[in-house]
């Protein structure tokens, strides 16, 4: 059987980028003529065949949803196995497509620190699937291309995108930020900080950091200590150091996800603070660790199992209705109270 021609390799005999090769097949403007021509032209030659549409359409007694792609961040020395938040996300993908005798099949993709791709996994280029599945990261305009190009359904799992047309799963963010501050508050703290993300980060932590000062004006008080960090343990560490040392009176942090939470706890443990009695410290997610650690770290759960079972559900629902309106499916994270906030009596 001959080798089924893909977009890499019109693109790699046009010596033109997948982008370009995605544009000129798909009759978009912006190419310079001689260029689309080549491209054209080597398609032709190589003899590539577009995907037709009917290969999604539903056959009698077969279910839709056949093969599922599944595309996972990976940070720059955090393999998937270890990250443990979409672990979780990826039992939850796996169980459900178990259930319904889907096909898996699974990339990584590499990001930067904004989670933004660097590289493009052979599953875009090379197979197909009937849906795809896209986990942690985000869609720039260049890498969007790759999915236009393409006929399968796309949902993104904890991701975002620059243009807005993906059906998602998200937690709340917003509201379960909100909650964890509004926790300390309830607790009766009154000088609050913030350890984890920058201005321009990912959009989770974004809504996140907006959350913390939105949920602090609301009650009155100040909204200045913040400390931006990345999400690695030692970034986080040296983070609340200073965050400290500039605001001794603080009586409470919030951490953007548990692990930049337990880092502060740590850190702050290390500089003779007790938590909770000196320092109450309250994270997001849930993640494993969070109640092994010493004292047990008080979090919003975000549903992680079911934000995967989730996105095969949408796969399937936009290929039986693909014309139906976009969906953007939002999980309430749940405050799970532990030992690393405790209630503080006024001064």
């Amino acid at each position: 059987m001959a080798k089924k021609v893909t977009l890499a390799d019109i693109a790699r005999n046009s010596a033109v980028s997948l982008s370009t090769v995605s544009l000129v097949l798909r009759n978009k403007p912006g190419i310079p003529p001689e260029t689309r021509q080549r491209v054209l032209e080597i398609a032709q030659a190589l003899g590539y065949r577009p995907k037709s549409r009917s290969a999604h359409h539903k056959q009698p007694n077969q279910p839709a949803l056949r093969s599922l792609g599944v595309i996972i961040k990976i940070d720059h020395d955090v393999p998937p196995p270890a990250n443990p938040f979409y672990l979780h996300v990826m039992a939850g993908i796996e169980e459900a497509c178990r259930k319904q005798k889907i096909n898996l099949l699974y990339a990584t993709l590499p990001v930067d620190e904004d989670n933004v791709p660097v590289e493009v996994p052979r599953l875009l280029t090379e197979q197909h699937a009937d849906g795809l599945l896209l986990v942690g990261t985000y869609v720039n305009a260049a890498f969007g291309t790759l999915f236009t190009a393409r006929r399968e359904p796309v949902v993104l799992v904890d991701a975002y995108a620059d243009e807005n047309g993906y059906d998602a799963v998200r937690s709340d963010n917003l509201g379960g930020a909100g909650e964890a501050v509004a926790h300390l508050i309830r607790h009766g703290h009154r000088r609050i900080g913030l350890i984890g993300g920058h201005p321009n980060g990912y959009p989770s932590l974004n809504e996140r950091r907006l959350a913390f000062v939105q949920t602090l004006i609301a009650h009155d008080l100040p909204c200045d200590a913040v400390a931006d960090s990345g999400l690695r343990t030692e970034e986080a560490t040296e983070a609340t150091v200073r965050l400290l040392h500039d605001n001794p009176d603080l009586t409470a942090l919030f951490g953007v996800n548990d692990e930049v939470a337990i880092a502060a706890m740590q850190a702050a443990q290390a500089l003779g603070r007790r938590v909770p009695e000196d320092l109450s410290v309250i994270g997001f997610d849930d993640i494993e660790l969070a109640r092994h650690v010493s004292p047990g770290l008080t979090t919003m759960r975000v549903d992680k199992v079911g934000m995967g079972r989730l996105a095969v559900q949408l796969i399937a629902n936009r290929l039986e209705f693909p014309d139906s309106e976009q969906v953007l499916t939002v999980l309430k994270p749940r405050l799970i109270e532990r030992h690393s906030v405790v209630r503080r009596d006024p001064a």
